[in-house]
């Protein structure tokens, strides 16, 4: 083979190899836009949605393209991110349930107080609670992709809280209606606020504490504004329901075989693993507040008792609320205990 031909052929095979890697990389035959709340650092992001997306883009090789929009990128503020997932603003969207207060009523099940046990178990009941009954309801407008917790959340505030008393007059922000609701009632004076706005809230005194489970405070150096944190022993006080959404029509302009790859990489296995990823991640920003000698307020058995007895009404007024509603606030209360149990192995 003469030089000449040679070099034609090294060309020729060159070009075919850029060909195929261009093609890979950047002739996706469908491409996404992921959109949510949080910096790109954060552990849901960087730990759950981008999994996520990357396993979607590796399964279906390379023909699905996962772009990602953190810290609402793409306009609007996240209590808009259920609506912008409708509408098709973005295909994909993760958010709070919460953030739109009383639409998804069902899945508020899961927020009553001391009702979690652990982020993976829980995460997994409510995929499940959600087939049952949240499916054709409260979602019907949007795929779910995935549906999941965070693992305990607790107490982060500037002066000390272990009895309910210590709540009287404290300024607190809550994540949810549930959670509003249950602190109103316990003394505190709740401030309505998406996360990314508590940092700030803090330091400007707009609050006082603030609840939220320890994996996002690293993000949001909650660890640097407060020097109390207070925790619940072996009990969970509280926990949030997340939503992972797709556009319908997005969904349905798929090929067959694309959604096959999107659904094997969701459900309630997919939402079981982010549950338990948000709940492992709760360790370093935990060590890290040890490490700055915050104060970790633990509670024992008796003070704890006594916060679930302050608390029950919460849970009480919300089965009367779903019942007054039509909903069967208490089967689905029971149902959800019991898929709990199960899930949770007891």
């Amino acid at each position: 083979m003469t030089n000449t031909r040679r070099s034609i052929l090294k060309t020729a095979v060159a070009a075919l190899a850029f060909g195929a890697i261009s093609t890979g990389a950047f002739a996706a035959d469908v491409t996404l836009r992921m959109h949510q709340f949080l910096p790109a650092q954060a552990n849901v992001p960087k730990n759950i949605l981008d999994v996520w997306a990357k396993k979607v883009e590796a399964d279906s090789d390379g023909r699905i393209a996962i772009q990602h929009f953190p810290s609402m990128q793409l306009g609007g503020k996240p209590p808009q991110l259920i609506d912008q997932a409708i509408d098709g603003v973005a295909d994909i969207i993760w958010t709070v349930a919460g953030y739109t207060p009383g639409r998804f009523p069902r899945a508020e099940v899961f927020e009553l107080p001391f009702t979690m046990t652990n982020a993976e178990a829980v995460s997994r009941s409510y995929w499940e609670l959600a087939e049952e009954t949240m499916m054709d309801q409260d979602f019907k407008d949007f795929k779910v992709l995935g549906l999941w917790v965070h693992g305990p959340g607790l107490i982060h505030s500037k002066k000390p809280i272990e009895s309910v008393a210590d709540l009287n007059g404290v300024k607190l922000r809550a994540p949810t209606r549930v959670t509003n609701g249950m602190f109103s009632s316990l003394g505190a004076t709740p401030v309505g606020m998406p996360v990314p706005a508590v940092p700030e809230a803090l330091s400007k005194g707009v609050i006082d504490a603030t609840v939220i489970p320890w994996e996002v405070t690293g993000a949001l150096k909650v660890n640097e504004l407060v020097g109390n944190h207070t925790m619940f022993g072996d009990e969970t006080l509280y926990t949030t329901t997340f939503i992972f959404a797709m556009n319908k029509d997005r969904w349905n302009a798929l090929p067959d075989d694309l959604k096959a790859v999107i659904d094997a990489n969701s459900g309630a296995d997919f939402s079981a693993f982010a549950g338990k990823q948000m709940q492992s991640d709760d360790a370093p920003s935990h060590k890290q507040a040890m490490e700055r000698g915050n104060n970790i307020i633990t509670l024992g058995p008796d003070q704890v008792a006594e916060w679930k007895t302050a608390a029950q009404p919460t849970t009480d007024a919300w089965i009367a609320e779903m019942d007054e509603k039509g909903m069967d606030g208490t089967a689905l209360y029971n149902r959800a205990i019991e898929l709990i149990a199960k899930n949770s192995g007891s």
